[in-house]
C-alpha cells in the first residue's frame, strides 16, 4: 500500500512502478536452435558457424581520403558532404527514416506506423556507463540531440534488436512509457522496468501486427549478455538476438541489428523476397588482439555490401559509426565509412548508398 502522506507525484510514480508488464510470449514458427556444446540447453545460437573466410577482405589503403566527407581531425568529428542518389517515390508509399545516432533509427512505415529501433539517447544504464569511463579508459560518447519529445511521442511500437548495453536502454525505456507495445526477441521481459509495459517476445521468423505494418523478427550472427561480472553470475546468449522486417504497403524495410556475416541473409532474402530499404552496420569489426572474432558477430564495410547484395536491396543506409558512437572497435568515428566508399567502388557495387549524418532524415 502506499503511504498516503507521501507527495502525490511520489505516490504516482510509485504506483506506475509496481504496475505489472504484460508479457505475450509468440509460439516459435520454426524449432529454435540452442547450444548444445558444455551441456548447455539454455543459451541461444546462431544459425551457421563462424566462417572460415570471407569472400572479399580490404587489406592495404582500406581507408583513402575521401572528397565527400569532411572531417575536423583524421577520420574523427566528421559530416557527410557527397550528393546522395536521387529516388523517384510515390509519397504515399514511402518509410520516413530518421538516423538518431548509433544503431538509433525512427521509422514512419507507409500506413503511418511510428516505430523506434533500438532507442539509446544516452549513455550505456547506469553503473555500466560509470564502469566504462572510470575503469574502462572512456567510453562515452557525444549524445545524441535528434530526440524530440513528439517522437517518443508518435511512437505506435518500439523494437530491439538485442539486449547489449548500446542497443538496450531501460533509461529509455521509462521515457519513452507504456503507450507503445516492445517488440523484443525471446527472454527480454525480465530485463524490463516495471510499469505497465506492453511486451511481446519473438523467435525468429515470427510477425506481429502494428497497425497495418506487419513486424517480422529475423535472424542475425551475434550473441547476447548483459551481466558485465561474469564472476558473479553468467546470462550468455539466454536473451534472444536477430534483426527485423517491416511490411507496410507492398515494401519492406530490413533492420539488420548487430550482425556479421553468414548464410543467414540469403535464407531472409528467400523468405521475404527483395528488400526496399535496408539499414545495414558498417562498424565495430576492428579489434587488435580479437579481430576474428570481432568480425564474426559485425559486418565489415565489404560484408555489409554483400549482404546488400544478397537481399537486393533497392536502397543501403549504413549505420554505426558516427559523431555519436561509442567507437567500439574502429580506428575513429568515420573509419567505416571512409572504408564503405572506397570498397563500393573496389568492389563495383551497384546497390545505390544512402547515407544519412546523425540527425537527418530521407522518406524512401
Amino acid at each position: 500500500m502506499i503511504n498516503k502522506y507521501l507527495p502525490l507525484p511520489m505516490c504516482i510514480l510509485l504506483a506506475s512502478c509496481a504496475t505489472p508488464n504484460n508479457v505475450n510470449r509468440l509460439e516459435p514458427s520454426q524449432e529454435i536452435k540452442y547450444k548444445s556444446t558444455e551441456g548447455y540447453t539454455h543459451q541461444f545460437a546462431n544459425s551457421y558457424k563462424m566462417p572460415e573466410t570471407y569472400p572479399h577482405t580490404c587489406v592495404e589503403n582500406c581507408y583513402p581520403k575521401s572528397q565527400y566527407i569532411e572531417c575536423q581531425n583524421d577520420m574523427e568529428t566528421c559530416q557527410y558532404i557527397g550528393e546522395n542518389p536521387a529516388f523517384s517515390i510515390n509519397e504515399q508509399h514511402t518509410f520516413d527514416v530518421k538516423w538518431l545516432g548509433h544503431a538509433s533509427f525512427s521509422v514512419t512505415t507507409p500506413t503511418g506506423e511510428t516505430i523506434l529501433i533500438d532507442p539509446v539517447t544516452g549513455q550505456f544504464d547506469w553503473p555500466v556507463d560509470w564502469a566504462f569511463v572510470h575503469l574502462a579508459g572512456g567510453f562515452y560518447r557525444n549524445e545524441p540531440t535528434a530526440y524530440q519529445k513528439q517522437t517518443l511521442n508518435d511512437a505506435k511500437a518500439v523494437v530491439y534488436s538485442h539486449i547489449h548495453y548500446d542497443h538496450f536502454s531501460k533509461s529509455d525505456i521509462e521515457k519513452i512509457g507504456n503507450q507503445p507495445t516492445y517488440l523484443t526477441p525471446l527472454n527480454f521481459a525480465d530485463y524490463f522496468p516495471t510499469g505497465g509495459y506492453n511486451i511481446v517476445e519473438m523467435p525468429w521468423y515470427t510477425q506481429y501486427d502494428v497497425g497495418q505494418t506487419g513486424v517480422h523478427f529475423v535472424p542475425a550472427h551475434h550473441f547476447s549478455n548483459r551481466v558485465v561480472v561474469p564472476m558473479i553470475t553468467n546470462d550468455d546468449d539466454e536473451t534472444l538476438w536477430g534483426g527485423w522486417v517491416f511490411k507496410s504497403a507492398g515494401r519492406q524495410l530490413f533492420f539488420a541489428g548487430d550482425t556479421g556475416y553468414s548464410g543467414h541473409f540469403k535464407d531472409i532474402h528467400a523468405k521475404y523476397g527483395d528488400m526496399d530499404v535496408c539499414l545495414i552496420p558498417i562498424a565495430s569489426y576492428h579489434h587488435e588482439t580479437h579481430g576474428k572474432w570481432y568480425r564474426n558477430v559485425h559486418l565489415t564495410p565489404e560484408d555489409a555490401l554483400l549482404a546488400a547484395k544478397e537481399l537486393n536491396c533497392g536502397v543501403m543506409i549504413p549505420w554505426g559509426h558516427g559523431n555519436m558512437s561509442w567507437k567500439m572497435g574502429d580506428h575513429s568515428s568515420h573509419s567505416a565509412l571512409f572504408r564503405l566508399l572506397h570498397m563500393k567502388t573496389q568492389l563495383k557495387s551497384t546497390t545505390p548508398l544512402y547515407i544519412l549524418n546523425e540527425g537527418e532524415q530521407v522518406k524512401l
